[in-house]
């Protein structure tokens, strides 16, 4: 890929050589990569649950111990933030892939389908849990 301006000095407002490429194999393969990310955070959902049975993972108390219920409260946390990058993780796929089918559009409409992403998925506050007074 070579960016506009990248083969000598900067003409700065002269625009670019234009030999900016852009190609569907490349969007579809980011799509892809990130398509195996979400099916390892799938995976490590599963392990994260399958480790948490023994400390009561249905019941409200943990194990009915206070160490187990903090645990089962960090479980609680940490699921649903590898719930929630699994969620974008697929939305981004979808949108790479259709930007690879579709990517000799109009860069602007490109550019509006990714930051809808910061409407629907809000970066989350740092995991670990709440102290609430203990």
């Amino acid at each position: 890929m070579n960016l506009a301006s990248a083969d000598g000095m900067p003409t700065w407002g002269q625009g670019g050589s234009g030999k900016l490429k852009s190609s569907k194999s490349a969007w579809t393969t980011a799509g892809r990569d990130v398509g195996k990310l979400r099916g390892n955070i799938r995976t490590a959902l599963t392990k994260l649950e399958e480790k948490q049975t023994g400390l009561g993972a249905g019941g409200k108390t943990g194990g009915g111990t206070k160490s187990g219920a903090a645990q089962r409260e960090l479980y609680h946390s940490w699921s649903r933030y590898l719930k929630g990058v699994s969620g974008k993780c697929g939305t981004l796929q979808d949108r790479l892939e259709k930007a690879g089918e579709e990517h000799r559009k109009n860069d602007e409409a490109t550019k509006h389908t990714f930051d809808r992403l910061d409407g629907v998925y809000k970066d989350t506050k740092p995991v670990g849990g709440e102290s609430r007074g203990r």
